[in-house]
Parts: C-alpha cells; structure tokens; sequence
C-alpha cells in the first residue's frame, strides 16, 4: 500500500511486491535478477502507477538514456518501415528516440551530427550520405549501408548476395536476357553490391546482360527512354529485369505498361527491399527482403555494447526471395 500524499515511491513497490528496496532498484535499472522478482515488481509498479524517474536513472548510469537516428526520409516504404522498428528495439530497451531527417543532404547530415552530439545522447544510428562525416570518437556510432572505418560498425542485408539472388531466379524462371536498373546516390555504399551480385551472377552461367546505372539527379526519364529505345516491333530486347529497389520496380512496370507491354506475360520483375502493400500486406512485386527487423536490432545491439573494443566493421544480414506478381512462379 503507497503512502499517504504524493506519488507511489520505490519503497512502496518493494511493499507491495513483498521484495527487498534493492530488489526494485536492479529492475527499474535493468541489472540481472531473478524473472519472479522482476515480474513481481512490475506487477507492483503497475498496480501503484509508479513512473521511473528516466532523468534521475540517467544521472545514476551517467546516460541520458536517448540515442539518435538520422535517416534521409521515412516518406518511403523502406526507410519508413526501418524507423519503426528502430524505434521499437529502442523502446523495448526503455532509449528515447531523437530522430532526424535530412533530405540525403550532406550538410544536413554534418548539421545533425553537430545538434545531437550538442544534446548529449549515447549514441547514434545513421543511414547517411557523406563520406567524410564527422563524428566524435568518443560517441558510439553504427552506420547503416555505409562503411566509414574499421572503428564504425556498417549493418547491412547481403546486397551481393541479393544480386545474385535475383538473377538466378529470373534465369531459372526462363530469361535469356536480363537487365540491372539502378538509381540511387553516386556516393558509394553497400546497395551498390546488389548490381555486381546481379553481374557476377549472369557472368556464372555464360549468360548476357545489360545494364543502367543512374544517379538520384537523373530522375526517372532515362529509363523510360531506355525501354522505349530497345523496343522493337512489340517486343523488349529484354524479357527480365532486375531493379535496385521496389519503388524503381513498381515504376519499371508502369513504364512498360505504357509501352503495350505486359508483367510478368512479357517481361519478368524483380525488386529489393520486401515492401508491401498498404491495403492487402502483399508484396507490391518480386523482391529480395531485407531482414529490417535483424537490421534494427543488430544495430541497436552494436550501439549499446559496453565493451567497444573489438566490434566488426561490416555485419551482413541474409536476405530472402518472396514472391509478388512480378514473376511467372
């Protein structure tokens, strides 16, 4: 039973969950003890709506307790769909989250880097741009899709390997000419391995191949130009195409619906990134998945490791195949 007057204190939840004070302190700051105990005192804490001082915690654990993401966007599926579970790891762990959005904007990126070291958080989680960004030493730091130096660990899904992935499936689906397209940053970073798996795929099996690489300043027009121009008498010179991710997938398939052409009947589909469908929870095309939830928690776990001295440089996820309409299975 709380005290008269005021909040539920830690001495009231220790009364209530029949455990010692010390008890209760080892569970609200997360040191190991026994599951009954712990369930006891949450039960307790629950019960008296007793609220853990985060601000006296941290002063206790010398953190704040709040780690910073950078991302480009969370317009897109992907980004968006990796934000969430970011943020769910985080919580799960009782962090705050700071999030920040630049725009893929390099000075944008060095501007929050600067605010939230400012702000004092235990770390940050970045899908960045820059290739000379700036980070304190001394702040943990876990980049996303990009290699900086041995001392930062980059998660990434196994792009080469998703490459590779897709142009087996497309050959074994009866392609005999296949297409990479890829748009993207004309900074280098792990997405870009998804082509060269691509290539070194089809170079495996004797197979020819063609390719586009574009820059985001690009735009999509080049491609549509491209399409057009290898269309002859109502047949594309290319009856499978691999694309860097799902958005430019879903948009190559728009493309060729303009051009009388049909997907899967005349040109077989496959994307990256596993997105899905608002309304149904389908693929919105064939797709290499990225393992988003492994993603978030390995960099969550990387990030918040005590022990910083020997971390790796590049962790790489597997990836999977799912089915999505763009394909003839």
């Amino acid at each position: 039973m709380k005290q008269q007057g005021g909040a539920p204190t830690m001495k009231d939840v220790a009364r209530e969950a029949g455990v010692a004070l010390g008890t209760v302190s080892k569970v609200f700051n997360e040191l190991p003890v026994g599951e009954e105990y712990r369930r006891r005192v949450e039960r307790a804490a629950q019960k008296l709506g007793y609220q853990v001082n985060s601000y006296a915690r941290g002063l206790k654990a010398r953190r704040t307790f709040t780690v910073a993401l950078i991302l480009p966007s969370i317009t897109g599926p992907f980004f968006s769909s990796l934000a969430q579970e970011l943020c769910q790891v985080l919580s799960a762990k009782r962090y705050r989250v700071l999030l920040s959005l630049t725009a893929s904007d390099p000075e944008a990126e060095q501007r929050c880097i600067q605010m939230v070291q400012q702000n004092k958080v235990d770390g940050i989680i970045g899908l960045t741009y820059t290739p000379d960004l700036t980070v304190d030493p001394q702040l943990p730091y876990v980049s996303i899709d990009r290699y900086f130096s041995p001392s930062v660990p980059c998660v990434a899904s196994d792009n080469f390997g998703g490459g590779q992935l897709a142009a087996e499936k497309l050959l074994a689906l009866g392609c005999k000419r296949p297409l990479f397209l890829r748009i993207g940053s004309g900074i280098p970073g792990e997405p870009d391995k998804r082509g060269d798996g691509f290539a070194s795929a089809c170079r495996q099996h004797g197979v020819e191949f063609a390719e586009l690489r574009l820059r985001d300043e690009d735009g999509y027009e080049p491609f549509r130009r491209f399409l057009a121009n290898h269309l002859h008498e109502g047949r594309l010179e290319y009856d499978g195409i691999f694309c860097v991710n799902d958005e430019l997938a879903c948009k190559v398939r728009a493309m060729l619906a303009e051009l009388g052409l049909r997907v899967p009947g005349d040109v077989q589909i496959i994307g990256f990134d596993g997105i899905r469908r608002f309304a149904t929870g389908e693929y919105c095309c064939s797709t290499v998945v990225q393992p988003v939830g492994r993603l978030a928690e390995t960099c969550v776990d990387l990030l918040l490791r005590e022990d910083r001295s020997n971390l790796p440089s590049l962790v790489c996820l597997p990836v999977s195949y799912a089915v999505g309409g763009t394909t003839r299975e």
